[in-house]
């Protein structure tokens, strides 16, 4: 796949003027703004981009953060696969999450939400000068994403779950603000992963998967309603348990569906392509990864 020229100049852009303005007067807040430039259309790779992206299985960086705080990113390859990853920063030791956003809904990233060591949210996108706080005291929340819309809008959402097991959605706004919490359901509290990016059933509303204790993936399947974004689970199948990470990150091999990435015990990675089926949403994995992948201590 060929790289658009720009690529690098939009990176470089970014990283220069995060990091001249502190989101939460520290050290660690200011780096995090700055390595953490969205995708945006600069990154574009143009042999995809003859393609129409679609929101619902939308084109995103693999982006990752090892234990010494430096930050790269991966595009698709184009071959089923990812391409070698690029540097974008460093000093992110004290990040604790981050989720990458489509709120124009042109299927590619262009923004990103943070969790500084401070527990505010900050916010930033291509277009933007400086990274943004749009919520704080979000250290009572853990596995903090966004599987795309899910109230029917137009922008990318954000799930959240507390300590007690409840999940809650925080309806997006085009600004990058965030609406009072809803409340989801309880006992969310025993699942061990919970992800996603965009359709996975073919209907055309965002879904998740979840993986409880015992190793078993389930579906939720969305419903485009924010006051009940999901239908009752559906079995995907059992053995998810072998896996330290999954991820959503939309669409890896560019073939028009949501796809999932999964991280093995000795850092290998492997790719359930999306069929776009709820009775079956993935295809038999794929290693795309031979190792190497336990050294990030945040994907997203």
């Amino acid at each position: 796949m060929t790289e658009v020229p720009t690529r690098r100049r939009a990176f470089a852009r970014l990283v220069t003027a995060a990091t001249a303005v502190a989101l939460v007067g520290t050290t660690a807040g200011t780096a995090a703004a700055g390595a953490l430039p969205p995708a945006g259309k600069a990154l574009r790779p143009s042999a995809a981009a003859k393609a129409d992206f679609s929101p619902n299985a939308p084109f995103f960086p693999v982006q990752a953060i090892n234990r010494q705080g430096d930050a790269y990113f991966y595009l698709p390859s184009g071959k089923g696969g990812l391409s070698s990853r690029e540097h974008s920063g460093a000093g992110l030791g004290d990040l604790k999450a981050a989720t990458q956003v489509d709120h124009d809904r042109d299927g590619v990233a262009e923004g990103v939400y943070f969790l500084t060591e401070a527990d505010d949210l900050g916010y930033m996108t291509d277009a933007m000068k400086e990274p943004r706080r749009v919520a704080t005291d979000w250290g009572q929340y853990n596995s903090p994403f966004s599987p795309g819309t899910l109230g029917g809008s137009k922008q990318s959402d954000i799930l959240v779950r507390d300590r007690q097991g409840t999940l809650w959605l925080y309806l997006a706004k085009a600004d990058g603000s965030l609406s009072g919490r809803k409340k989801v359901g309880t006992g969310w509290g025993g699942y061990t992963a919970i992800t996603g990016r965009g359709d996975l059933t073919g209907d055309g509303r965002t879904d998740i998967v979840a993986r409880d204790k015992q190793g078993t993936l389930w579906l939720y399947p969305g419903t485009g309603n924010a006051d009940k974004p999901f239908t009752s689970r559906k079995k995907i199948g059992g053995g998810w348990n072998q896996y330290n990470l999954l991820l959503g990150t939309g669409d890896v091999d560019l073939d028009g569906r949501a796809d999932l990435l999964a991280r093995d015990g000795k850092g290998a990675l492997w790719l359930y392509k999306g069929t776009g089926k709820a009775s079956s949403p993935y295809k038999s994995r794929v290693q795309i990864g031979k190792s190497g992948w336990n050294q990030y201590r945040l994907v997203f």
